[in-house]
């Protein structure tokens, strides 16, 4: 508030115009009281003027409580500068009416300046201190607006680089998973390896498209996930089945990027990679209200002993709480007829379909 904004100035010439209008009317009803004779014009004239020159001088005292306010750890030197404003005020003003008397007719004789300076010095200096006091909230409350736009400026970097972070720790993960698998498979089958290596390629791509951005539609997730089962459907070979049960309303949905490849990725660690007979793993997806709800369902031996979240799974429900705080949630369960369940419900936001 170093410059006086013109909002202000408009707030303070109206201000002081509305006082002159009330002065005038008490004043008109107190001379009608006491039988004294009085005009409009002249009692008009007389407020106004006065609240007229007070108009500078309360944007000259606001622009001092913005140049120098008090603060905790400096508070002496400005106080003293103030209370000088407010004097200076009171001594200008009580010159202001004495040379514009003659125009406005303050005084039924024309006074001394010692004796309109005595009279006025106090009470307009007071009324000074009262606009310092205005001027000084108006300063606190523009700079708590500031420090709440700082501070939400700081968390917003701060959730990015914690979103970025956890980005960082997700894809490389992911890409060691999928790089050992190859490296398996290249061995014993160089054709199931170039298909595996076909399916990473068209993961890499995605993820260099989609670069940082944070949120992508579910169908394009999706595309992320044939690409992951594509690679460990070479792998497995027929100990997984996996299947997708999405609703057609639910595809355009915006999710975090790479959200449900870790998911799945758990499924099949715990589901089919620890089993000898086929395992099934399915995908699923529909609206519910405002909701979107994702579930990856597998059929293997459930929760573990000790029930927990990996490095993938711990990523994702932080990744979830960064982007939508408290309006979401991330369930992990046991399912009673065997396997486990993870349910993932976020507010529906829909994008724009493909081309």
């Amino acid at each position: 508030m170093r410059k006086v904004p013109w909002l202000i100035v408009i707030g303070v010439v109206g201000w002081w115009a509305l006082n002159g209008l009330i002065s005038t009317v008490q004043l008109l009803a107190v001379f009608s009281a006491r039988g004294r004779a009085a005009t409009v014009q002249d009692v008009l004239q007389s407020e106004m003027g006065n609240a007229a020159l007070w108009v500078p001088c309360t944007l000259w005292l606001l622009w001092c409580a913005a140049r120098m306010p008090l603060q905790r750890e400096r508070w002496i030197v400005p106080l003293a500068w103030l209370l000088l404003a407010a004097l200076t005020v009171g001594a200008l003003r009580s010159t202001a009416m004495l040379m514009l008397h003659p125009w406005i007719g303050w005084y039924n004789q024309p006074p001394q300046w010692n004796d309109v300076l005595v009279g006025n010095m106090l009470k307009d200096a007071l009324r000074g201190c009262l606009i310092i006091g205005v001027g000084h909230a108006l300063v606190y409350a523009q700079q708590s607006r500031t420090r709440e736009r700082q501070a939400q400026v700081l968390q917003e970097r701060l959730t990015q680089a914690r979103l970025d972070a956890l980005s960082a720790q997700l894809n490389p993960h992911f890409l060691f998973n999928a790089l050992n698998s190859i490296a398996e498979m290249v061995h014993h089958d160089a054709d199931a390896a170039d298909r595996m290596l076909v399916q990473l390629g068209g993961l890499l791509r995605h993820s260099l498209e989609s670069g940082r951005q944070q949120y992508t539609s579910l169908h394009d997730e999706l595309g992320v996930i044939d690409c992951y089962i594509g690679i460990e459907q070479v792998r497995l070979g027929d100990r997984l089945h996996f299947h997708r049960d999405i609703s057609p309303d639910a595809l355009y949905a915006q999710v975090p990027r790479l959200m449900l490849q870790p998911l799945v990725e758990n499924a099949l660690t715990h589901a089919v990679a620890q089993r000898e007979s086929p395992s099934r793993v399915e995908v699923r997806a529909w609206c519910e209200g405002d909701r979107l709800v994702l579930e990856v369902v597998d059929d293997g031996a459930g929760v573990p002993s000790k029930p927990g979240f990996g490095l993938g799974l711990a990523n994702t429900r932080d990744r979830l709480e960064c982007l939508y705080g408290e309006d979401q949630s991330l369930d992990f369960a046991p399912l009673p007829g065997g396997g486990s369940r993870v349910r993932v419900s976020l507010p529906l936001k829909r994008g724009a379909q493909d081309g």
